[in-house]
């Protein structure tokens, strides 16, 4: 558990009813409590461990509209929006701010790619501009390190993701919805083939929708249902360190590390590109899937076999509504952060940046991110189950695109207008998770 993670407000009560139960009180979950509660919709949001206790808060805590999947620009756009007015919003201090985000890049040809995305940058008016090695040094200052050239974009935010969640929270809390720690839920109840309520490990809660919000779990949750949604996990590694002076205030990405102002002025720091792809069970059964994105991204995950192995292969993966589920067995997704990346990272930025040789190192900590075959995450009904919702997969993006993403699940769950087009999002752009033709009978 990352020792600066601030408490959430918590109710002891579940309501008999909601309108709309949330699973999940991570950054979407939560920024969809927060956009119902917004509309007037009563929300009962359940989470099995702690608010914001894993991915959300174990994030580098970048609010970026750079460098993403073209689907997901207008996402990014109205995320940004909506964080530039969070803190009012929630009534908090979230430590955001808009320092502008850098990537980059060693080599010509990563240039050109770089080119190529600003295409697709330039419809939405984003201020991203292609700098040359002069204007990369010049914006990232204390650089021994010569790069090709970078992106820059002045107007990417960032924020404490320890702060964040929570405060969002307890602003939802204010606004009428119930917030539920260590309250696992075990599936849903159906009524004539619609979600009309849920059963958690501490009672049943009746409703109209259901929101599932539950990042990393999300598939083994949809898999008792008999939906095959596709998604794996992906470990990263962060530290944080002591108060340094003399780096730029802008968020950066390298080849080999990234770092970011954290608002006690130390700096959150990993070993960029380099995430751990631990072989599981599911690695197997998703392994058509995600071989295109395996053969694209290969250089940029390393592939590990372990426990985790052992653990999935074990877990339960079918329950009855009056047994004990996996969620209630693990709270709390606590990985070990893997060592050896964090010495690479931190020695990479401090060959390139000399004025972080020697830091101190005050934290360290991992996370397991939700992954989906094209990195594009599920924001989306699911035609099987009328009532029931799925927001999931962000890939690393789910802090920064957090705030839209619920904003445009609210939409879904309401009927109103979405914020963006959701067609990129739809569940059933996956083969596997398409609706099968002809009637069928799912039992919660």
């Amino acid at each position: 558990m990352l020792a600066n993670l601030q408490d959430a407000d918590y109710d002891e009560t579940l309501p008999t009813r909601a309108e709309v139960v949330v699973i999940g009180g991570g950054i979407a979950g939560v920024s969809t409590a927060l956009a119902l509660v917004a509309k007037g919709v009563s929300v009962a949001v359940c989470e099995k461990g702690r608010i914001g206790a894993e991915q959300s808060s174990r994030n580098w805590g970048w609010c970026r509209v750079m460098g993403r999947h073209p689907d997901e620009i207008p996402l990014g756009l109205e995320s940004l929006r909506l964080w530039r007015a969070m803190e009012a919003t929630v009534q908090a201090d979230i430590g955001f701010r808009q320092p502008g985000t850098v990537w980059a890049f060693d080599t010509e040809a990563e240039l050109a790619e770089a080119a190529h995305w600003l295409e697709h940058a330039r419809a939405w008016q984003i201020d991203t501009r292609l700098l040359d090695t002069a204007g990369t040094a010049a914006v990232i200052t204390g650089s021994v390190r010569r790069f090709a050239g970078a992106l820059h974009t002045p107007s990417d935010g960032v924020a404490e993701p320890e702060k964040a969640v929570p405060a969002m929270a307890r602003a939802a809390r204010r606004g009428g919805a119930t917030i539920h720690g260590r309250c696992a839920v075990r599936g849903l109840e159906l009524r004539a083939g619609r979600a009309a309520g849920v059963v958690t490990e501490r009672g049943s809660i009746a409703c109209d929708a259901v929101v599932l919000a539950g990042g990393a779990w999300s598939r083994l949750f949809c898999g008792n249902l008999g939906i095959d949604l596709p998604q794996l996990k992906m470990l990263s590694s962060v530290l944080r360190t002591a108060p340094v002076a003399a780096p730029p205030d802008c968020a950066v990405g390298a080849s080999n590390f990234s770092f970011r102002r954290r608002q006690d002025g130390g700096f959150t720091v990993s070993r960029r590109n380099a995430s751990i792809a631990e072989i599981v069970p599911d690695s197997f059964r998703l392994f058509a899937d995600f071989l295109p994105t395996m053969r694209q991204s290969f250089r940029e995950m390393r592939l590990r076999i372990g426990r985790r192995f052992v653990e999935e292969w074990r877990a339960k993966r079918r329950w009855q509504l009056d047994e004990t589920t996996p969620f209630e067995e693990v709270r709390v997704l606590d990985p070990a952060p893997t060592q050896s990346l964090l010495r690479e990272g931190l020695e990479n930025l401090s060959q390139a940046m000399p004025a972080f040789r020697g830091v101190e190192v005050r934290e360290r900590w991992a996370g397991l991110i939700d992954v989906t075959p094209d990195t594009v995450p599920v924001i989306s009904s699911v035609a099987t189950i009328p009532g029931f919702h799925i927001a999931t997969g962000f890939s690393g993006h789910g802090f920064g695109i957090g705030p839209g993403a619920g904003r445009l699940m609210a939409d879904l769950v309401t009927g109103d207008r979405p914020i963006v087009d959701p067609t990129p999002f739809a569940l059933g752009r996956f083969a596997r998770s398409r609706p099968h033709t002809g009637s069928m009978e799912i039992r919660a």
